[in-house]
Order: C-alpha cells, then sequence, then structure tokens
C-alpha cells in the first residue's frame, strides 16, 4: 500500500543546511551564498513562505527580497524544538534526537516536554541533544559567535543544547536586537550572529495566522527586516529564515480523544503536538494500534507505523539510540486538523488557533531571503 506522503522538490534545500552554508560562506566556499566578512542568521519563528506570500501587501520589504524559489524544506516534525535544532546543529531530528515537541524518553512512560521542560524534567542538554552546536564547534576553532533573542531563552536548558558556546546578548525589543545584531556583525570580523523574534509565532498561536494580530505582528517583523539591510555594513550578509510555516485550525475541526475511544486501545502514552503525535503502544499492541487509526483516520492525518516512518526518510537518517524516542505509530494531521488528548484537565492548548508539526506546504516550507553582502 502506498502511503502517498508529500514529497520535496527535487534539489530543495534543507534548513539543516542554513548555518553550515553560512558558515562557509564566511571562508567563501558557500555552495549557496556569496563570500562575506561576516553573517547574521534571522529567525523569524513561525514565518512560512505560504503565509508570507498570502499577507505581501503587508510585509513588502521580505516580499520584495526574494522570489518563489528562495525557500527551504523545515524538517519533520515542523515543530520549533525539533527544527531550531537542526538548524543550529546541521543534522537531522533522527541524529541530534529532538523527533518532537514532546517524545518518550526510552525505557520510561514519561514523554518530557521538549522546548520548554530541560529542567523540569531532567533532560540533560549535552546528552539528550545528540549532536554538537555549530556554534560552539566554530567558538572552539576561535571565531566569534552570537546569540541575540529575548532574556527570558538565557541560561534554559534548550538554549544550552542548540546555542552553547555563543555569547547571549538579549532584549524584549525587537528593533533593539536588531540593532544588537548589526552591531556585533560589523564590530566582530568573522562573526557569526545568530538574531531569533518570536513575536510572529506568539500571535499565530494565540489568534491564528489569519487574524489582525498576526498581521500586525508581520508588519513589525518586515520593518524590523528592512532596518536591519539598511543598518548592517557592507561586508555582512544576512539570511532570514524561518523553523515553520502554520496553519490554522478552527475547534470543529479538532479531534478530541476521550476515554473509551477505540483510538486509545492499546496506547500507553501519548507525545508529539496536536498536529503530529507520537502513539506509544503498550506490549505487543504496536500493530492494532496502527491498523484501527489506519482504518478510522486516514482522510485526517497520515498514518505510520515507526517502521514505516523511518523507512521514509520522515526523521532523515535514525541512529539506534534515537529509534525508540518515535512513537511505534506516528499521526501526522492533514488538511486542517488537529488531535487532542481530552482526558488531560488542562484544556488551554485546545484554544490555540495557529498550529503546526505536520507535513503540509503550509508548515514546511520557509523562506530563505538573502540581504547585504548575500543578496
Amino acid at each position: 500500500m502506498s502511503l502517498s506522503l508529500p514529497a520535496d522538490p527535487p534539489r530543495s534545500r534543507s534548513l539543516t543546511g542554513v548555518v553550515t552554508q553560512t558558515i562557509a560562506a564566511l571562508s567563501g566556499e558557500s555552495d549557496w551564498l556569496a563570500p562575506a566578512r561576516s553573517a547574521i542568521v534571522f529567525v523569524v519563528d513561525g514565518l512560512g513562505s505560504h503565509n508570507l506570500a498570502a499577507r505581501r501587501g503587508h510585509a513588502r520589504f521580505l516580499s520584495s527580497a526574494g522570489g518563489r524559489r528562495d525557500v527551504a524544506r523545515t524538517v519533520f516534525p515542523s515543530t520549533t524544538a525539533a527544527a531550531l535544532t537542526s538548524l543550529l546543529t546541521g543534522t537531522d531530528p533522527g541524529v541530534h534526537g529532538i523527533v518532537g515537541y514532546r517524545a518518550r524518553v526510552p525505557g520510561t512512560r514519561t514523554a518530557p516536554n521538549q522546548l520548554h521542560g530541560w529542567e523540569t524534567d531532567g533532560l540533560d542538554p549535552h546528552t539528550w541533544q545528540r549532536s554538537r552546536p555549530l556554534l560552539e564547534q566554530r567558538v572552539d576553532a576561535g571565531h566569534p559567535c552570537f546569540v541575540v533573542s529575548r532574556p527570558a531563552y538565557a541560561g534554559t536548558g534548550f538554549t544550552e543544547a542548540t546555542l552553547r558556546g555563543a555569547e547571549l546578548v538579549s532584549s524584549n525589543d525587537i528593533d533593539e536586537r536588531v540593532r544588537l545584531a548589526a552591531d556585533l556583525a560589523a564590530r566582530h570580523a568573522g562573526a557569526l550572529v545568530y538574531l531569533y523574534a518570536p513575536e510572529l509565532d506568539t500571535a499565530g498561536h494565540r489568534d491564528g495566522w489569519e487574524s489582525d494580530r498576526w498581521t500586525d505582528a508581520l508588519e513589525t517583523v518586515d520593518a524590523a527586516a528592512r532596518r536591519l539591510g539598511e543598518s548592517i555594513d557592507a561586508g555582512t550578509g544576512v539570511l532570514v529564515t524561518a523553523d515553520h510555516g502554520m496553519v490554522d485550525v478552527p475547534a470543529h475541526k479538532h479531534v478530541l480523544l476521550r476515554d473509551g475511544d477505540e483510538l486509545l486501545d492499546g496506547v500507553d502514552l501519548l507525545g508529539g503536538e496536536p498536529r503530529m503525535l507520537h502513539l506509544y503502544a503498550d506490549e505487543g499492541r504496536a500493530d492494532a494500534v496502527a491498523a484501527a487509526w489506519k482504518a478510522r483516520e486516514a482522510s485526517r492525518a497520515w498514518v505510520l507505523t515507526r517502521d514505516e516512518a523511518i523507512a521514509a526518510g520522515l526523521f532523515g537518517r535514525v541512529d539506534d539510540e534515537v529509534r525508540e524516542r518515535i512513537g511505534d505509530v506516528v499521526v501526522a494531521a492533514r488538511g486542517r486538523f488537529a488531535y487532542y488528548d481530552d482526558r488531560e484537565a488542562d484544556k488551554r492548548p485546545q484554544r490555540m488557533i495557529g498550529q503546526h508539526g505536520s507535513l503540509t506546504e503550509e508548515e514546511r516550507t520557509v523562506p530563505l531571503l538573502r540581504l547585504g553582502a548575500f543578496a
């Protein structure tokens, strides 16, 4: 039986290559980019190419900075924890081990939050994330690296897992972050600056990417990108990209999983997130769980066994140490559907409108826009 999975276009560029190619450009050896004296990777969380194109009148600078081919493909799952780790290590989720928003610790019945739960769930940033961060490697080689982000992210487990080694500079104001990034790139030859903007993603989750609030946030980001392009010196190259895009999921498209639901028969633990579930089955029940989900949910989701997902290359190369972190069954939502464990007392996640994590074009196609020396 064919799985009919979405396929990446031939010769498409992967998010895993963005920082690697930026570093190569600093020595004039990039296949993607012109040489540069210093470089800034500007990550706008949640800015999908389809979202940008649909609101291009509110983002005239970003829309004019590239064409239809100036895109990259983010990883699967198309979620921040997995995608930023791939961006910042140059490796696939099946190698670095961050295979979703929540994933099981092998041999346990726990599925920690891999974005915010490092401290509370006891994950070691130096071992649970298995690939050495690219910025740490570059600093160890004697080159300056900086992270310009919000103060709240300083010292977190996820920051340590993906950005350790770099000097952290922070501000809650996006315009100040842009100013800091441009200044650092100008003052430090060979510098690699990681500039992060979470504002758009926050607006999308709360109100949806089709909302006025999201459009307002896009205008703010577009103005910041324009100021960045105007303020960098002649030797600085900038790449603007994102970790994922976004789809809006209305409440009537929620699939609520409740006690007694046949879809939960044989399921020991749920991981992932609403648009990309990891189902961890009871001993000996994986095939039955997969069959039940395929029989009922094939029109609303791509349903694969772990072996099928690995064989299809969804997680890239999968190391043996990572295999058991992946669900016995993987459920990737089609269209505008999302799956919720309605047995949970906390219903706040069900109020989230903008979502991501699955295989759709809207979620996996992100901008790859070049400014300054890279233009």
